[in-house]
């Protein structure tokens, strides 16, 4: 079901009326049910998607509950026993406590990463056994890959590993583990949210204030007009471009990075504008995806602002676990013997995070594209980081960092460089997507610009300057919140006739400028097929 469709605003008008009538207790069970019917109004492969998701939940839920037992009944032993258990037969018990929970925690892992990997990977792995073999050796799977699954496993993966570090108690009601793995604001495309900071609101049942209801819809109507408006309209000029590479190159591809950026950025924060609004409407905190991203002086820094919750997700469930392991520190430690400190202790930092974004690439998708995407980041920090001493000096020498232009010229800087690379998303292809950049440079030719090629895009001028003012609104609200660091919702809802003036103004807009109807094609949010 889209976000986007007269379907799903009807489902949420309902579920708000229903919700805020009910007492406390029966909230979340309200939730459930919503959500099992958003995954049942959704496709036609309902019945795989909800049996996928209750195996998740159900080896989750069973998984955690041991671990927890395990350690209860430890604990408790050790306890009863302190007066005759020595020192080293207490570290025993609980080394074979804690390696019995981690046998449970990876056969679940497993299960789960593993059901991840066979719908998503499998056609991957035989297309390229086929291109080797040059013959079709093993014929396609063509699986169903459930909806949101990349979504909704790794928010179980992060819940499973918190039991067993213990930083977060096992749940014994399954139907609460199946409401935050299935939770269906989440599902399309995220956060992805960990089991101690969502819970605590989503199993509440607390009530809502009008304000905070009042800025929660305007959130949602502020996400309407980001993806029915802009992403919704650039989108066709996009595969208008990458449709015909023959025809259209030079500055269309340029043009392509520009549009896909703003499209591609529309797109995923309208969608988590939308969640984190419905979250607000309902009284629950769903966690920040963005932070002014395109406003960021290096890709370092872009990462910390895009889809924060994934990233947050990789550093620390495969980044720091692979640093601090036994194998990696005995790597580090010969590295250094070998090569001396300064290399040394590069290596096993280079190599967990080559591993992470190697692992960002392939959750992206199963194709060399996003593969080859996440390696090129990650060459890019690497590059970047071991350069900073040369930078340190070039700035200290010349001392840039100190005018407004300066870092305006490295916002700028960074925005092309993560568009250029992320016209790998575009084009699908690697050896395309480079032949397509280099045409920037080598057949520009910036008349067409002027001929009436840019019409030929499925674009009228009238719409272009649509878009443009859109960009440029949505650009000033940023801007408010950069500088002032407060969201301008604030200064909305504390002002019922402004609020209700924005909110009738952002639904009239959308309703008329929307992208919709003859020629256009209503679309599932881009990170839908992540």
């Amino acid at each position: 079901m889209l976000f986007t469709s007269i379907r799903f605003i009807i489902f949420i008008a309902v579920l708000f009326c229903v919700y805020h009538v009910m007492p406390r207790k029966a909230k979340w069970p309200v939730l459930l049910i919503a959500s099992i019917v958003f995954v049942y109004l959704s496709d036609d492969s309902k019945w795989i998607f909800l049996t996928a998701m209750t195996f998740t939940s159900v080896t989750a839920w069973g998984a955690t509950l041991l671990m927890d037992s395990i350690a209860g009944k430890t604990d408790a032993y050790i306890k009863a026993n302190k007066d005759t258990l020595e020192k080293p037969q207490k570290k025993a018990i609980k080394e074979k406590a804690k390696s019995r929970k981690k046998i449970i925690m990876l056969i679940c892992l497993l299960l789960n990463l593993g059901m991840l990997a066979y719908t998503k990977y499998t056609d991957f792995v035989i297309d390229n056994i086929n291109a080797v073999m040059k013959a079709q050796v093993i014929r396609p799977s063509e699986l169903i890959v459930p909806m949101g699954i990349s979504f909704y496993t790794f928010r179980t993966v992060s819940y499973v590993i918190d039991v067993y570090r213990g930083t977060v108690k096992a749940e014994r009601n399954p139907l609460k583990v199946m409401l935050f793995v299935m939770f269906f604001p989440q599902l399309v495309q995220g956060p992805i949210s960990r089991w101690g900071k969502l819970t605590p609101t989503l199993f509440a049942g607390d009530k809502v204030s009008g304000r905070a209801f009042g800025s929660g819809f305007i959130r949602i109507l502020w996400g309407f007009f980001k993806k029915v408006v802009v992403a919704d309209r650039l989108v066709k000029a996009v595969i208008t471009i990458v449709t015909d590479t023959s025809k259209y190159d030079g500055i269309f591809v340029l043009a392509a990075l520009l549009f896909y950026a703003f499209e591609l950025y529309c797109d995923f924060t309208g969608g988590i504008d939308i969640t984190i609004g419905i979250g607000e409407c309902l009284g629950i905190k769903i966690e920040e995806n963005f932070d002014l991203p395109f406003f960021s002086k290096n890709i370092k820094e872009y990462w910390n602002r895009w889809h924060m919750t994934m990233g947050q997700w990789f550093t620390d469930y495969i980044f720091y676990p692979l640093s601090v392991s036994p194998k990696m520190l005995d790597l580090s430690k010969w590295s250094r013997n070998k090569f001396g400190n300064a290399i040394g202790k590069r290596i096993s930092v280079y190599i967990a995070c080559f591993l992470v974004w190697l692992a960002t690439g392939v959750w992206h998708g199963a194709a060399w594209n996003f593969i080859v995407w996440g390696l090129l980041n990650f060459v890019v920090i690497m590059v970047s980081q071991e350069l900073e001493p040369l930078y340190a000096r070039f700035h200290g020498r010349f001392g840039l960092k100190k005018y407004k232009w300066y870092g305006i010229f490295e916002i700028i800087r960074t925005f092309f460089l993560m568009s250029m690379i992320r016209m790998l998303d575009v084009y699908k292809n690697v050896p395309r997507t480079f032949r397509m950049l280099g045409s920037i440079f080598t057949h520009f030719r910036i008349r067409r610009l002027f001929d009436g090629s840019f019409i030929d895009l499925g674009l009228s001028v009238r719409e272009y300057i649509l878009v443009a003012v859109c960009l440029i609104v949505i650009f000033l609200v940023s801007l408010y919140k950069a500088v002032t660091h407060k969201d301008i919702r604030e200064k909305l809802t504390g002002n019922i006739v402004l609020g209700c003036a924005v909110c009738v103004i952002l639904i009239i807009v959308t309703v008329i400028f929307g992208a919709y109807g003859h020629g256009f094609d209503s679309k599932q949010f881009i990170y839908n097929q992540f």
